[in-house]
């Protein structure tokens, strides 16, 4: 495979150049959503609830998104969704400024119901967006694309943190909602310049019951798909520390909302220096070693940053745990694009958003009742120690993870 060659297909680099922005939008917003709601209560159960706040409604609408991922035009309904993003960030911006203005203290609940909002939203992009791109390349380009994307994702998370912190710091708050709404108006542009794709054409009539429910029959079907989501799920539910950096950045490592902005990016700056390797070198060989080594990695580099107190070696600690977590996101992304029919993408990615998506947030949630009762260390350190453990659990579990082989499936 030549690599490079699947940038000669135009509509896929406009698509990655979109993803790109909407990325770095979100990126920038959470790290400004963490630290004035940190500021606001000085509770690190509220990090959790602004986790919690985006789950629940991605996970109730993650089925019926999937189904209408399935049945109608994929690319309208990223459109939409990226509109909805864009008042939310917008609602972000005015709140904050017009209740600083007036100089009236306030909670983080219309934060909260912000990103409620947009919760919604992103539920509903997610299967339109793992459906629409598989219809922009051949199949043979979609180990290579799977790495493209998740390169693309981690430079806008390296970004958008340190971007979203340094204008925050610089120019206040108000600057840095405008710079995320920004960024999220942006791609619903450039989208406009990718022509729609017809729908793939239906093996079979269903009900909407039974559309609504068909990725999950599937999945619970494909043993190895559903053992790498979930590694992938509980890795992030148990071993992430996003939520709890504003907590760790102002009373551990005492740092400002800049060093908070690189604490966020460094995970991301790892996942991107080896997305990039990957986008070269696929793990198609020996891949399901490959997945269990990166998992514990992740794991381990969580144990190490929470019992950290030293700034350099906390930033080290993210940075190799994003570049294990990179390795997992390829291999989980290869497996779902090459053994999910293309008439059910959305529904599929509807389950893997349930699976993974919402367990970032649901893991925010997690960490912040955890820091609540053991402190921020222990909330940290315990979840790196799960993550292995369920390491253990899914090679019992699905022992043929073992033998994973990506290049006999492409």
């Amino acid at each position: 495979m030549r690599n490079g060659g699947i940038f000669h297909f135009k509509d896929f680099r406009l698509f990655l150049f979109a993803r790109f922005s909407m990325v770095l939008s979100i990126y920038i917003q959470a790290t400004i959503v963490g630290w004035q709601v940190y500021e606001l209560t000085n509770n690190p159960w509220d990090l959790g609830m602004v986790g919690l706040a985006e789950a629940i409604p991605s996970i109730v609408v993650a089925l019926y998104a999937g189904h209408l991922a399935d049945n109608f035009e994929r690319k309208m309904i990223i459109q939409i969704s990226l509109f909805f993003l864009f008042i939310c960030s917008f609602l972000l911006w005015t709140f904050t400024y017009h209740l600083n203005f007036l100089l009236i203290n306030y909670s983080a609940y219309p934060i909260f119901i912000v990103i409620f909002l947009s919760g919604i939203a992103r539920g509903f992009i997610s299967p339109a967006i793992f459906g629409f791109v598989t219809q922009l390349l051949p199949r043979e380009k979609y180990p290579e694309s799977a790495a493209w994307m998740g390169t693309s994702f981690q430079a806008g998370a390296v970004l958008g943190p340190a971007l979203g912190g340094l204008v925050y710091a610089q120019f206040g708050i108000g600057a840095a909602y405008l710079l995320d709404a920004f960024f999220m108006g942006f791609p619903f542009v450039v989208l406009l310049f990718v022509p729609p794709r017809p729908l793939p054409k239906k093996t079979r009539q269903e009900s909407l019951v039974e559309s609504l429910f068909a990725g999950l029959r599937f999945v619970k079907t494909q043993k190895l798909m559903l053992g790498a989501m979930s590694l992938d799920m509980f890795a992030v539910l148990f071993g992430g520390a996003t939520a709890l950096l504003p907590m760790f950045a102002k009373d551990i490592l005492h740092v400002d909302s800049d060093g908070l902005g690189y604490l966020r990016a460094a995970p991301s700056m790892g996942a991107f220096f080896v997305g990039y390797f990957l986008t070269r070198f696929p793990p198609m060989k020996h891949s399901g070693l490959w997945l269990i080594g990166a998992v514990v990695g992740f794991g381990l580099s969580m144990v190490l940053f929470g019992m950290s107190e030293n700034y350099v070696l906390s930033l080290a600690a993210l940075f190799f745990g994003g570049g294990f977590d990179s390795i997992s996101v390829v291999i989980r992304g290869t497996i779902m694009q090459t053994m999910t029919p293309e008439d059910m993408r959305g529904r599929v990615s509807a389950i893997n958003k349930i699976f993974i998506g919402s367990s970032n947030e649901i893991g925010a949630f997690e960490s912040g009742v955890t820091a609540s009762w053991f402190g921020p260390v222990g909330s940290v350190v315990g979840g790196g120690l799960a993550t292995i453990a369920v390491v253990v659990a899914t090679l019992i579990w699905v022992p043929e993870m073992k033998k994973l082989r990506l290049s006999d499936w492409t």
